[in-house]
């Protein structure tokens, strides 16, 4: 299924980048679009990149810290820039 209408990327396209090596895994959405070799334009597909990551996170994670803000149940907010330069403001809560 395609998630990224600007860029034509897939959702298993994003998820394999997710599933690299651990040293060579990307740990933010900016990671995630540089290992895909582009950026984010409108800005529409960050809220379902972000959930890829924070659950890719979550599956690897072997700490299980309560303070981690990909826990369940907490919000994290995230500011991003689309290269058109319109800035967004995204709420994202963790759930499985």
């Amino acid at each position: 299924m395609i998630i990224c209408s600007c860029n034509v990327l897939s959702e298993a396209q994003v998820l394999e980048t997710l599933r690299r090596a651990p040293e060579a895994r990307p740990r933010s959405v900016g990671e995630a679009y540089r290992c895909l070799g582009c950026a984010p334009r409108c800005g529409r597909c960050l809220e379902t990149v972000r959930a890829l990551v924070i659950k890719a996170h979550l599956e690897n994670c072997n700490v299980g810290c309560p303070a981690c803000p990909a826990a369940e149940g907490q919000q994290e907010k995230d500011t991003v820039a689309a290269t058109d330069g319109a800035v967004e403001t995204i709420t994202l809560i963790a759930a499985e």
